[in-house]
């Protein structure tokens, strides 16, 4: 999915930007680099700013408009660090990244940067479904050409790993927490070694049981742990059987 995005660099001045905004490509998985009408070609200070992602300058894809760059998109993003005179959709980092993999499942997604110095013009910005603006610092917005890139790849990669992670089965347990009974049980044993061992007293247990509830509760053990908590409270129980279960191991 994520060679699905392309990242487009509109009109770039500098080559050395091309080769420092693949380098963040590369950091966050994408390859797709689309460069729009460059002012000059990628070179050996692109190479070396790329820091090992030559690769993908190797690979770029170098078009004389934007048009050749949005074809066959389905969703097209623009960069924008000011707000223009005709209103129109927005979108902050996180939702780009999650719209951008959504959308890149299906087809192709553009990510548009502009010149350095200007960024894009609104008849480009027009060609977006949505414009994205980062929140940067409103007394010093400063961001390079690569920084951007940086900041929209990074999120990307987050809402990438997001779908992996919900779309990934579920191996093992059903749930890897305890059910309540088995929890009722802990505590039962929890109690009676307590008061076997004369830390509580049966006919006055006061607060600490309620209290040492609240403890587990916020610590919400997984089943395995609870095992590992029952096994501890048995070796109290019967210390000569966890002595003869160390030497056995």
């Amino acid at each position: 999915m994520l060679h699905n995005i392309r990242v487009v660099l509109v009109e770039t001045s500098h080559t050395g930007n091309i080769g420092s905004a693949a380098r963040a490509m590369k950091t966050m998985g994408l390859s797709n680099l689309y460069l729009v009408n460059p002012l000059t070609q990628p070179d050996s200070q692109a190479i070396a700013l790329s820091a090992g992602a030559s690769d993908i300058i190797g690979n770029a894809t170098i078009v004389g408009s934007l048009d050749e760059a949005l074809a066959g998109c389905g969703l097209v993003v623009g960069t924008s660090a000011r707000s223009r005179t005709l209103p129109w959709p927005m979108l902050e980092p996180r939702e780009c990244g999650t719209k951008s993999v959504e959308a890149g499942e299906h087809a192709p997604v553009a990510l548009l940067f502009g010149r350095e110095r200007v960024g894009l013009t609104n008849e480009e910005l027009q060609k977006c479904h949505f414009h994205v603006m980062i929140p940067a610092n409103p007394e010093y917005s400063s961001l390079n050409l690569a920084m951007a890139v940086q900041i929209l790849a990074y999120e990307i990669r987050v809402a990438y790993l997001e779908s992996l992670k919900a779309a990934a089965p579920v191996h093992g347990e059903d749930s890897p927490y305890p059910m309540a009974d088995e929890l009722e049980r802990f505590y039962q044993h929890l109690e009676q070694v307590l008061i076997r061992t004369g830390f509580i007293r049966a006919a006055h247990p006061g607060q600490v049981m309620n209290k040492l509830r609240r403890l587990f509760v916020r610590a919400r053990p997984e089943s395995q742990e609870l095992h590992i908590l029952r096994g501890i409270l048995t070796s109290i129980e019967h210390p000569q059987a966890a002595k003869d279960e160390l030497k056995r191991d």
